[in-house]
């Protein structure tokens, strides 16, 4: 590797799961390894083998994969006080790991030294030399996470450096500076990290930051500065409290805007697919706003930015979307201009006709249905279908001529709602009623019902979420209503859109705006009435 190079090594699998709701079984800590090792991390924090079974078992699954790039690596602590390295059980349990390198946390902290594990500071250093000599002594690389570092420094700084020494000067391969509590700011962090390059090279120093005051990535990027050749992190930033630092910023900051290569260029393209893949195995909804990899991270809403866009990206995207696998979004709203109408039609490939008068018409409608309450930015299946209706496009697939909801319960039994739906296709009415475990339910069941037998193409459609939310809030209950519906088939997946006081009428808008973007982009939407 060369100077200006960074290693990149992973925690996602042992700090990572200690974020709320993030749990990994031991086969999805297998294939997220796998999927870290294409795209060539360095190094892969598999868990603590001596914590859980769970653990346990994830290491003796690895010693059977074979791994191309990434190293992988077993945490534990030093030897507990009193007790020698050959007879203590987290040491003997790294060993078991078989992986080449292990990971061992000491205390830099005089307060957790002396208040936590209540032995002399002196003893504290004794367990750091004797755990790293005894596993340097069995082949092992050793990685030496200074718990604490910034804390134990800010508050004696030479015992924090004395710790650094007895692991390096024990053998440990590589020094971590621990920001435990995320708390260092990133001035203060610089100072720490050149007194420690003082005493240690800083080619193999290291960088773990938590994110506790939102400076995790900054503090990263400032240790790399100070010339730092490890940075710890986790994919999405998952972790303890606020989380760690997020990897997948560290390395679009560092390899993009700084020019320190962290993994091979085609990786870089790989970023939202790893961002997206790691959080649907942990089951922890992506955050639109995440940078470089989120959903809004390259929409545009403003006219005047679209216009700026259309133009040149850079005008207001600081990279290009695919550089990091993403994608520029154009997002139409009440601040919509002609532009954003423009954009998006070719998106979606409508035609237009008389730019500028069609243009203008969608941008009043929009702006009126918006100050009713819709939001089209959050339904663009909904926007799709009144582009295209506005421009002559879209015919409607069938009529509504009538529909109900009634809804019982008894004392022992659960509510059921029935729906009956009288609509018309062409010259032809169809009258259905169906059941369902709650009126949007039964609505949406009875609908499809009718329509199957005209257009049997919904059956590859289903509801994938449904929210309802307040939008004036000041009426109580009389309050208007917008109900948001997420419907997918094989293809995609889209969203629609309803507003009413009634949150029945609310959510008939949104499951007819659903049924016909599916029906318009299967070329279906035809009204055999003409």
């Amino acid at each position: 590797m060369k100077s200006s190079d960074v290693i990149i090594y992973d925690t996602t699998l042992r700090d990572g799961t200690q974020g709320e709701q993030v749990n990994f079984s031991a086969e999805e800590k297998l294939r997220i390894a796998h999927r870290l090792d294409d795209m060539g991390f360095h190094y892969i924090e598999g868990g603590w083998p001596g914590s859980n079974p769970k653990d346990v078992r994830f290491f003796e699954m690895v010693k059977e994969q074979p791994f191309r790039h990434a190293r992988l690596t077993a945490f534990g602590s030093t030897r507990k006080p009193g007790v020698r390295p050959e007879n203590c059980r987290n040491l003997r349990a790294l060993l078991r790991a078989g992986t080449p390198a292990v990971t061992i946390f000491g205390k830099s902290w005089d307060l957790h030294v002396t208040e936590i594990l209540g032995i002399p500071l002196a003893e504290n250093l004794e367990m750091i030399r004797d755990s790293v000599a005894w596993l340097k002594a069995r082949g092992k690389e050793v990685i030496f996470d200074a718990e604490h570092f910034f804390d134990g420094y800010r508050r004696r700084p030479a015992y924090a450096l004395s710790t650094l020494k007895a692991a390096f000067d024990a053998g440990a391969d590589r020094i971590v500076l621990c920001d435990t509590n995320g708390g260092a700011m990133p001035h203060d962090l610089s100072a720490a990290v050149r007194k420690a390059a003082a005493i240690i090279p800083a080619g193999q120093l290291g960088i773990h930051a938590h994110n506790d005051c939102g400076l995790a990535l900054a503090n990263t990027l400032t240790a790399v500065l100070e010339g730092v050749a490890m940075v710890q992190g986790t994919v999405n930033g998952y972790g303890e409290r606020c989380g760690n630092a997020d990897l997948i910023s560290v390395i679009g900051n560092l390899q993009i805007k700084m020019a320190r290569k962290c993994l091979p260029e085609s990786s870089l393209q790989q970023l939202t697919n790893l961002s997206h893949y790691v959080g649907e195995v942990a089951n922890v909804r992506p955050l639109p706003f995440r940078p470089f990899v989120g959903r809004s991270a390259f929409a545009h809403k403003g006219g005047v930015h679209v216009n700026a866009i259309a133009k040149n990206p850079q005008a207001y995207e600081h990279i290009r979307p695919e550089q990091v696998g993403n994608h520029q979004r154009v997002l139409v709203s009440e601040l919509a201009g002609k532009s954003n109408i423009a954009f998006k039609a070719k998106e979606l490939g409508i035609e237009l006709g008389d730019h500028d008068a069609a243009s203008r018409k969608i941008v009043r409608e929009i702006k009126r249905l918006e100050n009713q309450g819709f939001q089209f930015d959050a339904a663009e299946g909904s926007l799709s279908l009144l582009m295209k209706k506005i421009t002559g496009a879209f015919r409607e697939p069938f009529t509504l001529q009538c529909f109900s909801v009634t809804n019982g319960k008894t004392r022992n039994d659960p509510s059921l709602c029935q729906a009956t739906i009288k609509i018309s296709v062409g010259n032809e009415e169809e009258l259905t009623a169906a059941e369902g475990n709650g009126p949007v339910n039964a609505l949406d069941n009875a609908l499809r019902k009718a329509l199957t037998k005209f257009y049997p193409q919904i059956n590859e459609m289903h509801l994938v979420d449904f929210k309802v939310r307040i939008v004036e809030g000041s009426e109580g209950t009389a309050a208007k209503v917008k109900v948001l519906l997420d419907s997918r088939d094989g293809d995609e997946m889209w969203s629609t859109i309803g507003v009413s006081e009634n949150i029945i009428e609310a959510s008939w808008q949104a499951l007819v705006d659903s049924i016909q973007y599916k029906l318009s982009k299967d070329n279906l939407n035809i009204n055999t009435q003409e």
